[in-house]
């Protein structure tokens, strides 16, 4: 390096915002060796007053500087005077000119960066800079600037980062992919990679045009090829051409929800509520008749339950079905604007025959809410006589299915269209049936439907693990920042991140155990315990569609604007499954029936309670409170304590039984003082809303608890432990303000629950690129650019 002075073309001495800045000696070692503090100062940000008077103060004390050094460098950390940006270039270029002269040992800040470019620009010995009071003066001033040494370094010396090793592809995880795909798929797994097969046919492909009508038909045709293949009649008897496998039918239908989810809704009405209505509340008559035809789609046809004015409330429509004696039928009629059928499937183009829920009346009297058949459409698609149809045109999703309204207008149907497995009216008009109650009868019919609801909870947990497959693989493949001159960091690898995803991929697998569980209870529910059946549908089909809307939101955020094109799919699952949380039943109000099947079952123990039991159920009650004031379990904050799955389980049950017990006391005082129970109930819908979401949670924990203990596979079970462990975990620390305003835990447990919430995220990490790879979903269903 030459020691002469630099040309006075150099851009390092070029004049900068005043006079000193003109005669800048950088040939001066004690200038020199404060280039690089200064550049990373005045590139970092502005300096501040307060720091542009520490260091002049410390400048002036050094007495190893010459007065023209002292008073140029003092200048030069004036924030009212900054340099220029020339000058700063010129900085720049003299520091990264001696850069390749001085060795990597002498980088580590920025102080001996400056002496090594003192040395390296001039040549000569720097003596009195390397005294043990200069070096000292010089580290006080770097801290006063609050400068991070070794990376303000790289970033001051341009060094460029490095293109990304083969060996930072993501971690291969610690099980067999396919050994876990196996055990999702359980006993169905033939029919579910027969159905992923399917939707790899170019008939499956997403329609990509914006015609509606279009769509319509491209979705009503690749209902008919999955027709032709037998999977609408799945779950009908086979003497009608079905197998008789509901729980096939609910499988097949959750693949098929990994592809466009109007085709799923589109099936699910017609095969399943359409034609499972009839198959659920018809006899031999309505089965020889139609089932055929509703399988092979021959016969298209609506469920037509909901009304404008009533939702969710099917007690009270308005629908009339009043029997004419004289003629065996039934005349059909909407009485009112508000008791028009809307929202319903099938209806706007396709339907032919309708399911119509409707108020029987005979002679003057009421007999409640039954189910008919009735005509809407003939062979070509004609609306029929007293038939009035409208569509619902465009809809935030689900554009595929044709939904639309519609109004009866004394229309007459024969009496064998009433479908009559609960009752019946016979020629002479007397109503007939074999459930004495009429209240018990109507919780009946439509417990038979409930099939509905697990469909749609399955859908939705489908469409989730869709969102979690493209945020997942986005994950471990997208990189972003890092430090100076190392690869940029993999966006699975920030906390936040996994803090994003990995608790709602444990939630999927926690609902997916659950959503199996309620499957199997639908396909074995008995008389006894339908009600109970029909309240865990209930939950957990509100539990997972909320869970869906919230994961498919995330998942788009964690995907940036990749995940805003279309393209990535995101914009179709948001669309779609937006409105699960109000299908088959609004979640709030499924939520509250949850609550009230909880209170049944509390009250029908005290009636059925026999004394031992009642001194178990006291001592339990007991053992709870004594547990609760014991303060070594409230603050025990173990890994070991807080891992294990029966203290997970307990603090579960422990918050249902609380706001069980606290809810009824809640309404029982509001009853004894007067108030009607009706009222009561409102006074206490938001306990009742976390009582509901309580019970669920639980369920889905027990469910999750036993799906690991009874896995065969140790590798299996292993990172299975862990997600059941995250689910569980998880619940608590959402709920951790309850649990401390209830004395159950101290801030120290629940801090620890926090960090542990952060460790298994951090494990899960290398697990979750095949944890989602188990789903199985095919490419040409996930059909994300980002994902593939």
């Amino acid at each position: 390096m030459s020691t002469s002075t630099p040309a006075q073309t150099d851009p390092a001495q070029q004049p900068g915002n005043h006079p000193a800045h003109e005669a800048s000696p950088l040939s001066s070692q004690g200038v020199l060796i404060f280039l690089p503090m200064l550049y990373v100062g005045w590139a970092d940000a502005v300096l501040t007053p307060s720091q542009a008077a520490t260091i002049r103060q410390k400048i002036e004390a050094q007495s190893w500087l010459s007065p023209e050094e002292r008073a140029l460098l003092c200048q030069w950390v004036d924030p009212g005077n900054p340099p220029s940006v020339a000058q700063m270039k010129g900085w720049l270029s003299l520091i990264r000119r001696a850069a390749p002269n001085i060795p990597a040992g002498a980088r580590n800040t920025l102080a001996e960066l400056g002496i090594q470019v003192a040395r390296a620009a001039t040549g000569n010995a720097v003596d009195r800079c390397t005294t043990p009071a200069a070096c000292q003066a010089l580290d006080d001033i770097e801290l006063a600037l609050g400068l991070v040494g070794p990376e303000a370094i790289r970033s001051l010396l341009g060094e460029q980062r490095p293109t990304t090793p083969e060996s930072t592809a993501p971690e291969h995880p610690s099980f067999d992919v396919g050994r876990m795909t196996d055990l999702l798929d359980g006993r169905h797994a033939a029919l579910r990679q027969k159905v992923r097969l399917l939707l790899a046919d170019p008939v499956f492909q997403y329609y990509e045009g914006t015609d509606v009508d279009g769509y319509r038909e491209h979705i009503f045709h690749g209902c008919r090829v999955l027709a032709r293949q037998g999977l609408g009649a799945l779950s009908y008897p086979r003497e009608y051409g079905g197998e008789g496998d509901l729980a096939g039918y609910i499988s097949a239908m959750e693949v098929l929800s990994h592809h466009d989810l109007s085709l799923v809704i589109k099936f699910g009405v017609q095969f399943g509520l359409f034609g499972g209505s009839i198959a659920m509340l018809g006899t031999r008559r309505h089965h020889e008749k139609y089932l055929a035809q509703i399988a092979s789609l021959e016969l298209p046809g609506c469920f037509a339950m909901t009304e404008l004015g009533h939702g969710s409330n099917v007690r009270d429509i308005q629908t009339q079905a009043v029997y004419d004696a004289g003629t065996g039928e039934f005349v059909i009629h909407t009485p009112s604007e508000t008791a028009r059928k809307e929202y319903i499937g099938n209806a706007a183009k396709h339907g032919q025959l309708a399911t119509v829920f409707a108020q029987l009346e005979i002679d003057g009297e009421p007999y409640g809410v039954n189910a008919f058949l009735v005509p809407i459409r003939d062979r070509e698609g004609a609306t029929l006589p007293g038939v009035r149809i409208e569509d619902n045109g465009l809809k935030m999703g689900l554009n595929g299915v044709d939904n639309g309204r519609l109004w009866f207008d004394h229309v007459r149907i024969p009496r064998e269209n009433m479908l009559n497995r609960f009752a019946d009216v016979t020629p002479d008009g007397r109503y007939e049936s074999s459930i004495a109650s009429e209240s018990r009868r109507f919780f009946t019919m439509l417990g038979t439907l409930v099939g509905g609801r697990i469909g749609i909870g399955l859908a939705a947990l489908s469409a989730a693990k869709s969102g979690l497959t493209i945020a997942v693989r986005y994950a471990t493949r997208r990189r972003q920042f890092g430090p100076v001159g190392a690869p940029e960091t993999r966006l699975m690898d920030y906390q936040t991140h996994q803090r994003r995803l990995l608790p709602l991929l444990a939630n999927a697998y926690a609902l997916d155990f659950a959503l199996k569980y309620l499957v199997e209870r639908y396909e074995t529910r008995s008389e006894d315990d339908a009600r109970e059946v029909e309240t865990l549908a209930a939950g957990l089909k509100a539990f997972s569609t909320w869970n869906t809307t919230h994961t498919i939101q995330v998942c788009r955020e964690a995907c940036g604007g990749q995940g805003y094109m279309a393209a990535n799919r995101f914009a179709a699952l948001k669309a779609d499954t937006d409105v699960f949380t109000t299908f088959e039943g609004d979640n709030t109000v499924l939520m509250q029936l949850v609550a009230k099947g909880c209170l049944s079952e509390f009250q029908q123990q005290f009636h059925d309670i026999n004394a031992y039991s009642l001194v178990k159920f006291i001592a339990r009650r007991a053992s709870l409170k004594i547990a609760d004031l014991n303060p070594v379990t409230k603050r025990l904050t173990d890994p070991a304590h807080l891992l294990d799955s029966g203290f997970q389980l307990e603090t579960l049950r422990h918050r249902e039984e609380e706001l069980l017990a606290s809810v009824a006391r809640r309404l029982k005082k509001r009853i004894d003082a007067g108030m009607d129970s009706y009222a009561a109930m409102i006074e206490c819908q938001t306990h009742l809303m976390a009582l509901g979401n309580a019970f669920v949670e639980r369920v889905i924990l027990e469910q999750f608890v036993l799906g690991v203990e009874r896995s065969p596979d140790p590798e299996l079970k292993a990172v299975l432990k862990k997600l059941c462990d995250l689910f569980a975990l998880g619940r608590m620390e959402e709920h951790k303000g309850w649990y401390l305003e209830h004395g159950y835990m101290e801030g120290q447990k629940t801090k620890a629950i926090r960090r542990l919430v952060d460790q298994l995220c951090f494990e899960l990490r290398t697990e979750a690129l095949g944890l989602v790879d188990a789903f199985a979903i095919p490419d040409q269903a996930l059909a994300a650019p980002i994902a593939l």
